[in-house]
C-alpha cells in the first residue's frame, strides 16, 4: 500500500521540522513542503496530497487565502486542511473553518492534539 502524503505549507524551517518530527511519531508519511501560500496551492494541485497542514502568517498569499483556493479547486476540494498557526483568537478559528479548513491547531503544536486530527483526516 502506498504511504499517505502530507503537504506542509509553512515559511518557518523550525516549525516545518517540528511538524515532521511529530508526524514521524504518528506514522510513516510521504511529506512535501511549500514555503508560502501560492506554492502551497500549486503543490496541492500538482501532488494532490491526502492532507495539508497550513500555516496562516506567510509572505505573499496567506494560509487563509491558500486554503480558500485549494477548497474551491475541483481537483483539490476533497483534501482535508488543518490550519496550524500562532494566531490564537476564536475569530481566527472561525475564519479558518469558513475558508474550508477541517481543523485548527495552535503553535507550538501539542502532539496529543495533532495525532487525533491527523488520523481522523487520513481515515
Amino acid at each position: 500500500m502506498a504511504s499517505q502524503h502530507i503537504l506542509i505549507v509553512d515559511d518557518s524551517p523550525t516549525d516545518v521540522q517540528a511538524l515532521k518530527e511529530l508526524l514521524k511519531q504518528i506514522g510513516e508519511y510521504e511529506i512535501s513542503v511549500a514555503t508560502d501560500g501560492a506554492e502551497g496551492v500549486k503543490m496541492a494541485i500538482e501532488l494532490v496530497p491526502d492532507l495539508i497542514l497550513m500555516d496562516v502568517v506567510m509572505p505573499g498569499m496567506n494560509g487563509f487565502r491558500a486554503t480558500r483556493e485549494i477548497v474551491r479547486a475541483e481537483q483539490t476540494a476533497h483534501i482535508p486542511i488543518l490550519i496550524v498557526t500562532t494566531k490564537e483568537q476564536v475569530s481566527d478559528n472561525i475564519w479558518a473553518i469558513r475558508q474550508g479548513a477541517s481543523g485548527f491547531l495552535n503553535k507550538p503544536v501539542d502532539p496529543n492534539e495533532l495525532k487525533p486530527l491527523v488520523l481522523e483526516a487520513l481515515a
